[in-house]
């Protein structure tokens, strides 16, 4: 083990208040998407704080940059900033959490970003202490608006960084309810899915409930087009390449009982690892509920802004993963870097991958006796703050890795 190892490993750990301190701040700010108003503030001040430049490639999403002085990789490191329309449970999976919304009936962080942007805050803190021993550039990038998937805050910053020249590799850690607490996986290849909406209007003509053969119900032409649906999948897409049938949302237009609605909407996504296959599921999808509409005398359409692939699987670069597993592996116990199964879920982090190789790596928070370990997007979420060192001490490690130890320090 090097010098700089041990320096990462002493100071993850020497630092775990200030990363729970960040964690709670802004797990308690929880702020939606695009709306990051005090977490972006909060960020940037500490930043500032660390002697660090900062811009703003988006309204709050916030990047800065260390800059050794000598050549050598650039490297940029990612974290999201936004929180969810979903209510806070006071408890988790074992009793009342350790810390709280501000607005627990609205707004919570039950995804782990909180955790995310202060293990990230932590590992630039630690980064531009040991400035002297590093070479290259290092960019600590924070994200707005993760999940809607409008992608402000990720084009904001992967256009900035095109404007620097570009970067060698990106790193982002995401903590997975899956894995347990203490163990990270940066396999190689596919981690997270791709995805693609589903989000059709079906028309047809409004009538009076008790003479459904004067109208023409678009609700029952909405259910109809689910069986077909689930038929074609089965015999047009290839088995051995998964696509996932996430229909959500069937709305009729109608609030009375005894009206038949001029409109129903059909919403939900598909989730896939292999592009092709998800673009032929969207065909599948739209010539299905084309042919069900003609059929009942209805017409579909389809919203073009979230009718089709939205996003590629994020998929781990090898050479990178045989980096960052020798890097962790030489400050962590033997264990640690583990193998995980992969996640359906969907990540703007996959834009970054599709654009330089990196690594998203998972980080273990299932944890029976702190209660952690509820499925993401649940009212039950939390995060296992004991590991939160152990994502710092992985963030330093790969990014000093890439960039190279300075030889004369």
């Amino acid at each position: 083990m090097t010098e700089l190892q041990r320096h990462f490993q002493e100071k993850a750990e020497s630092y775990k208040d200030y990363t729970v301190d960040c964690r709670r701040k802004i797990h308690e700010m929880a702020e939606l998407s695009n709306e990051e108003v005090n977490t972006s503030a909060f960020v940037e001040e500490e930043l500032k704080k660390m002697g660090l430049p900062t811009v703003r490639p988006a309204e709050y999403t916030v990047v800065a940059v260390l800059d050794t002085g000598r050549p050598g990789k650039k490297v940029a490191l990612r974290a999201d900033l936004d929180a969810l329309a979903v209510p806070e449970n006071p408890d988790n999976l074992a009793g009342p959490r350790v810390c709280r919304s501000n607005t627990p009936d609205k707004t919570c962080h039950a995804c782990g970003h909180d955790a995310h942007s202060a293990m990230l805050l932590t590992a630039a803190k630690i980064l531009t202490e040991e400035k002297d021993h590093l070479n290259g550039t290092i960019y600590f990038c924070f994200e707005q608006g993760e999940e809607t998937g409008k992608l402000i805050g990720a084009t904001g910053i992967l256009n900035y960084l095109k404007e620097q020249g570009g970067v060698d590799t990106v790193w982002a850690i995401h903590v997975y309810n899956k894995l347990e607490s203490g163990k990270l996986c940066v396999d190689a290849g596919p981690r997270m899915a791709g995805a693609a909406g589903v989000d059709t209007t079906i028309i047809g003509k409004s009538g009076h409930g008790s003479r459904p053969d004067r109208a023409i119900n678009p609700v029952f032409c909405a259910a109809s087009i689910l069986p077909n649906l689930a038929s074609a999948f089965i015999n047009q897409l290839n088995v051995e390449e998964t696509v996932t049938c996430g229909i959500t949302s069937i709305e009729g237009g109608g609030e009375s009982s005894n009206i038949i609605p001029d409109t129903a909407r059909i919403r939900g996504s598909f989730r896939f690892f292999n592009v092709k296959e998800g673009e032929k599921a969207v065909q599948v999808y739209r010539k299905v509920s084309d042919a069900t509409a003609e059929m009942m005398g209805c017409r579909a359409e389809h919203n073009p802004v979230r009718e089709r692939v939205l996003g590629n699987p994020c998929i781990n670069d090898e050479k990178c993963s045989q980096i960052a597993a020798a890097a962790i592996g030489a400050v962590t116990p033997e264990g640690t870097v583990t193998t995980a199964e992969k996640w359906y879920a969907s990540e703007s982090y996959s834009f970054y991958l599709s654009t330089y190789p990196g690594i998203l790596c998972h980080l273990g928070i299932k944890n029976e006796a702190y209660g952690s370990g509820a499925e993401h997007h649940n009212t039950y979420f939390d995060v296992d703050e004991g590991v939160l060192p152990l994502g710092v001490l992985a963030t330093a490690a790969y990014a000093a890795a890439f960039c190279g130890e300075d030889a004369e320090k």
